[in-house]
């Protein structure tokens, strides 16, 4: 491939991420410690990491015994022992990442936004890995 053919591919795909919807791209710059603050996108409660891995594993972003395993761990420290009673848990199940400020980022969706919630639940679950 030429270098204008590159480039050229490059802004294609920088023209199409400029169409994204303006939410996934800042929490995508959230997940990478970008301008919005490192891991301002990181879940803010181990209720939402859990329901948030839910719902990764439930429509196939995550898969296997290692992220599975990582999940029912942090499910046992949900205070309670309740997940459905965990408004964390609850959200995150549905595809809401709620960070430790409050902000709410959804997962759910198609196209580009599928492929920042891959990248989302890929972050998940390293952060939930690091709350066992």
């Amino acid at each position: 491939m030429n270098h204008f053919t590159r480039h050229g591919l490059a802004l294609v795909f920088a023209g199409a991420l400029s169409c994204a919807n303006a939410q996934g791209l800042d929490a995508l710059k959230g997940l990478a410690g970008g301008s919005t603050g490192a891991g301002s996108m990181a879940s803010g409660s181990l209720g939402n990491a859990a329901g948030v891995l839910e719902y990764c594993l439930k429509n196939n972003y995550l898969s296997g015994a290692n992220a599975s395993s990582v999940k029912d761990q942090l499910m046992s420290k949900i205070p309670g022992g309740q997940p459905a009673s965990d408004a964390g848990y609850v959200d995150g199940s549905k595809g809401i990442l709620t960070s430790s400020d409050g902000k709410k980022m959804d997962l759910t969706g198609s196209g580009l936004k599928a492929e920042l919630t891959k990248k989302a639940c890929d972050f998940v679950l390293n952060q939930a890995k690091s709350m066992i």
